[in-house]
């Protein structure tokens, strides 16, 4: 299993008319060494980039947007027996699950807070109503190890359990709005027995597919505009606002991965390049337990030493950036460390980070032409009562 801090201390496919055959010159995408998801991947990237100057030119729409954020479901069930080892002693139960869910359904008619701890939160939208999300967006770690490992391949019971709670549905146990997933090392990193040793990543991975990609001839349960089917990468708009997916990380090689960095390339300037607002979610970040590397002197992995990262390092961070360069990042959404809230600012970009779902954290955002507003809240107590623990606000200059 992969393994998590307790604790760390605070830190403040558009077409351009280009057919595949073109592409490629080939009739069977399967030969000359292609995979499907390289060729559909591939394809789609040069249908970004022929329309590009095009989508650039046009003002984008008016923007007034809320939504939800959570990270670290952790959903931890293994057989109809129960729960993995140490999942019921930290808290990642299928009860505080519940809490979580109805904590998220009840957002709609809260208002946002005007104090919190008895002082100014700070927020544009103070003492408003809330409003129904637009949908919620999740940053990794859905699973507790792998989708839930089997000795023999098949769907997992803790992908089961996700769904079970956090698909959209009628009544108390289900989520009453869209949820757009990502994925998270404890998704990712988990090896089957051979010779399936990717097994359990890629069911993950197909289940992030099969519920975002649209095609010609199906429709996903929450379809997005565009989706990279080598990375599983994906980006949507809500108004003039864009939202990018990056699951574990953008430009992961991890495990087999395939990086998207060509992908949002393509996609920030096909959809960004006027200006609009961008928001980004992925499962590491900027904070300590994201970047720490192998300290040689205490032989463990910790943000003082000087050795191989242990989650991703400068390198990735900086390659990322240069993609992100130049374009109007409002925020960057994560995980990964479970027990704080996170608000803070690294490398030019506004970074958030509530507590882990299983703890019963999340983040409202509304997001306008003239303002960001970000409250984390938590589910508490047996109900699933909504208590706003930080907020965070700023002006568009």
């Amino acid at each position: 299993m992969a393994d998590e801090a307790d604790g760390l201390s605070n830190s403040g496919r558009a077409g351009s008319g280009t057919s595949l055959r073109e592409v490629f010159s080939v009739s069977n995408p399967d030969c000359c060494g292609l995979s499907r998801r390289t060729f559909l991947a591939a394809a789609a990237g040069a249908g970004l980039s022929i329309g590009a100057r095009i989508r650039a030119a046009n003002a984008w729409p008016p923007v007034d947007a809320t939504f939800l954020f959570s990270a670290d479901i952790h959903a931890c069930i293994v057989s109809t027996e129960g729960l993995a080892p140490d999942c019921e002693a930290e808290g990642k139960t299928d009860a505080s699950l519940l809490r979580h869910v109805a904590a998220l359904n009840a957002i709609s008619v809260q208002n946002w807070p005007a104090t919190i701890d008895g002082e100014p939160s700070g927020l544009a939208s103070a003492g408003q109503k809330i409003g129904r999300p637009l949908g919620l967006v999740l940053g990794g770690d859905i699973t507790d190890d792998g989708g839930g490992q089997v000795r023999q391949p098949r769907e997992g019971r803790q992908l089961q359990q996700f769904q079970s709670r956090y698909e959209q549905g009628p009544g108390p146990q289900h989520i009453h709005f869209p949820a757009y997933v990502g994925l998270g090392n404890h998704d990712l990193d988990q090896d089957g027995p051979p010779p399936n040793v990717d097994w359990y990543r890629q069911e993950l991975r197909d289940y992030v597919e099969l519920t975002h990609r649209q095609t010609v001839f199906y429709k996903p349960p929450v379809p997005v505009t565009n989706y990279d089917p080598l990375s599983d990468n994906y980006s949507w708009d809500w108004g003039g606002l864009h939202l990018v997916q990056l699951q574990r990380f953008g430009g992961d090689e991890n495990k087999g991965a395939v990086s998207g960095l060509g992908w949002l390339k393509g996609d920030l300037a096909y959809y960004a390049a006027d200006g609009r607002p961008v928001v980004l979610f992925q499962h590491y970040g900027w904070d300590p337990f994201s970047t720490e590397v192998w300290d040689t002197t205490a032989e463990a992995f910790d943000d003082r030493g000087e050795g191989r990262p242990h989650w991703w390092g400068p390198e990735q961070r900086q390659t990322l950036l240069d993609v992100l360069k130049g374009y109007n990042v409002v925020g960057l959404f994560h995980g990964h460390e479970h027990n704080l809230v996170m608000a803070y600012r690294a490398d030019g970009i506004d970074l958030f980070k509530p507590k882990a779902a299983y703890l019963g954290g999340f983040a409202v955002v509304r997001i306008t032409d003239a303002f960001m507003d970000v409250a984390f809240g938590e589910a508490q107590g047996e109900a699933g009562r909504i208590v706003f623990t930080r907020a965070f606000s700023k002006r568009s200059s």
